[in-house]
């Protein structure tokens, strides 16, 4: 049982509480790997470079904090379960990205709805509606706007988007007091769940010694083999 709490949820070491080092190497882990997730999608959507903004990178940085965790020797549950948070995180980044990206940078301009499509779930979930809309020169957008759209609006009907005069993010409907802090407290919560999964993954990984190694207890002058 001692081996299997050991392998799984981490040795922990340590009398009392954690050493301080310990814990501030926890907390840089979590938040480099937290800052690489979120950093590499707002990087990639302000620069227009897909593989970044659509969240590839940012998986790439859940499985090295992974790799990290394993290497420092956390148990497996808990890398597992800073894996997901990251996993998870990654996923959110991209989305969360385009709305700092729009913000930041963002025009407002009126299109004219062309149809409408009731988006209303099969189980009778919330209904959403989805308007693929032109602008005022006629040219389609290659996206559906939600934000705005609802069940009174018919085509023809206007609607404001927010979109980028360099074209890196697609559009979205405009949202009052939109502001580049809304998208960052959207993903605070799985940030702040990743780097404390990953503190807890690092303090519990701290060992007295490493298996195998030979240890003398003090006063005694002979050598104990763990």
């Amino acid at each position: 049982m001692a081996y299997l709490r050991t392998s799984v949820w981490g040795p922990a070491e340590f009398v009392g509480r954690p050493p301080w080092w310990l814990v501030a190497e926890g907390l840089l882990a979590g938040v480099l790997g937290a800052g690489g997730i979120v950093g590499t999608a707002l990087f990639g959507a302000w620069t227009g470079r897909p593989s970044l903004a659509d969240g590839e990178a940012g998986l790439v940085c859940a499985g090295a904090l992974a790799v990290y965790l394993s290497f420092v020797g956390a148990g497996r549950a808990l890398i597992g379960i800073a894996a997901l948070l990251g996993m998870c995180l990654a996923l959110q980044a991209p989305q969360a990205a385009t709305g700092m990206v729009l913000a930041a940078r963002g025009q407002v301009q009126s299109v004219v709805v062309t149809s409408v499509e009731d988006g209303r779930a099969a189980d009778g979930g919330t209904a959403r509606y989805l308007c693929s809309v032109a602008d005022t020169d006629g040219v389609p957008l290659k996206v559906r706007i939600w934000r705005g759209c609802g069940e009174a609006t018919r085509p023809g009907d206007a609607l404001a988007v927010v979109s980028d005069p360099e074209g890196r993010v697609p559009p979205r409907g405009a949202q009052a007091g939109a502001r580049v802090s809304g998208p960052l407290r959207d993903l605070a919560p799985w940030a702040a769940a990743l780097i404390a999964g990953a503190l807890l993954a690092v303090v519990r990984s701290y060992r007295l010694s490493r298996p195998g190694q030979t240890v003398i207890p003090f006063g005694t002058g002979q050598p104990d083999h763990r």
